[in-house]
């Protein structure tokens, strides 16, 4: 029979235990809710203990519970698939041993918040034109490619397509540094994520103070503006500080 715990979403700073109304990951419809150790709590739900796939599913309902708990507390995200087997273990091994470096970190973040913003060119095909226009070397190479039609040697087209990818990193690179130009000084950390596929310019996270959130939303108003129609752009928030904060638990 598998054994019972506690699965862990996230660290807050509560003083009262209380439940969430909300239900817990895995299909049990377990309730969320806190176990408190002093001022600190640990936001969890029962669950086996089993090891939890990363499936869409899985990671929404961990999300939406930080979402939820972020709503009423400061808030430290606890990594994925975190399982404690009791809550009188959790708050002794985990709430009361690192009592003074939770409290550290809740009081860096109380008043922080993160938001996230993607970037990504419209037409992949007008940035490489734009690509081919600026390079040189790019544009000799592929008109002698094409001149030469099916007689062009693979390693040729191989040096061009290096060419072209080199090019094109570096044409993201400075307008990834135009883009962030738009937020400087509204921003307590910033986190570069990687970006997929050619298209995406940037895909980065920023802990702002939140007296700042009304300036950020501003510079991305006025960054959409500035590149309307070249440009779409992704911004969500305010979310968990996952990207800045992560508790790992060894038991």
């Amino acid at each position: 029979m598998t054994k019972e715990g506690q699965y862990i979403y996230a660290i807050v700073a509560a003083n009262e235990e209380r439940g969430f109304g909300q239900k817990g990951i895995g299909d049990r419809e377990d309730e969320v809710h806190t176990v408190c150790y002093q001022d600190i709590g640990a936001v969890v739900s029962p669950s086996p203990i089993v090891k939890y796939s990363v499936t869409r599913v899985n990671t929404m309902v961990h999300q939406k519970v930080m979402e939820e708990g972020m709503k009423y507390y400061p808030l430290l995200p606890v990594r994925f698939g975190t399982i404690g087997e009791r809550a009188d273990l959790i708050k002794e091994k985990v709430l009361k041993a690192r009592h003074d470096e939770f409290k550290d970190l809740l009081r860096y973040v109380e008043d922080k918040i993160e938001l996230g913003l993607k970037a990504l060119w419209t037409n992949k095909e007008a940035v490489f034109r734009e690509i081919v226009d600026e390079n040189k070397d790019i544009r000799l190479l592929r008109d002698r490619l094409i001149s030469k039609g099916l007689r062009a040697q693979r390693d040729d087209q191989i040096r061009l397509g290096e060419m072209v990818k080199k090019a094109l990193d570096a044409k993201k690179g400075r307008e990834e540094k135009a883009i962030l130009k738009f937020f400087k000084g509204l921003w307590v950390e910033h986190k570069a994520n990687n970006v997929m596929g050619d298209q995406m310019i940037t895909n980065c996270a920023f802990l702002v103070q939140k007296d700042q959130e009304k300036a950020f939303d501003e510079a991305v108003d006025k960054l959409t503006a500035k590149h309307d129609g070249r440009m779409k752009l992704k911004y969500v928030g305010p979310v968990p500080p996952c990207n800045f904060v992560e508790i790992v638990v060894k038991w």
